[in-house]
């Protein structure tokens, strides 16, 4: 029986690309000249310290911009709190990894909710789906990927006919 997987992974070799060119870029704008502001890349955490908030955002919005261009999705990256320390701003982001026990639930939900003749299973971090005929395997393909609902981007691994 042809079956697929539903996987949530980040490729952090192109976060730590995006990050790179995040901070070539931090190093060539006008508005962070004579300013203290770093963006690193450090065990699946990107840590941005700037002198203000605004500096702040502006770096993340940096950072969104140079992901979107590595093909890296946004929604699997969270910005934890911002901390004022002294004078300087500091944030951490963190990113996604592997499916949650509950977005795996709604995924599975999701699938057995649109009728379609598949199997739907969680199987630890990811989602196992089987079906007889692989048009069903890929219209439960499109159903996951076009559902705005879930809040994490999948990927789809181990095609197997």
């Amino acid at each position: 029986m042809p079956s697929f997987d539903i996987v949530s992974e980040v490729d952090f070799v192109e976060v730590r690309n995006a990050v790179d060119n995040s901070a070539r870029e931090l190093k060539t704008r006008f508005d962070f000249k004579n300013v203290e502001a770093s963006i690193t890349f450090d065990k699946e955490i990107v840590k941005i310290t700037t002198e203000s908030d605004f500096q702040l955002t502006q770096l993340v919005s940096i950072l969104r911009g140079n992901l979107a261009k590595r093909e890296v999705d946004a929604q699997s990256m969270t910005q934890k709190d911002t901390v004022r320390t002294g004078k300087a701003w500091a944030c951490n982001v963190e990113f996604k990894q592997g499916i949650e026990s509950d977005t795996a639930k709604k995924v599975v939900k999701t699938i057995k909710d649109a009728k379609l003749k598949v199997q739907a299973s969680i199987q630890g971090e990811k989602v196992r789906v089987t079906a007889k005929k692989r048009d069903d395997l890929q219209a439960a393909m499109a159903l996951v990927r076009n559902n705005e609902e879930l809040g994490q981007p999948f990927q789809f691994d181990n095609f197997r006919d």
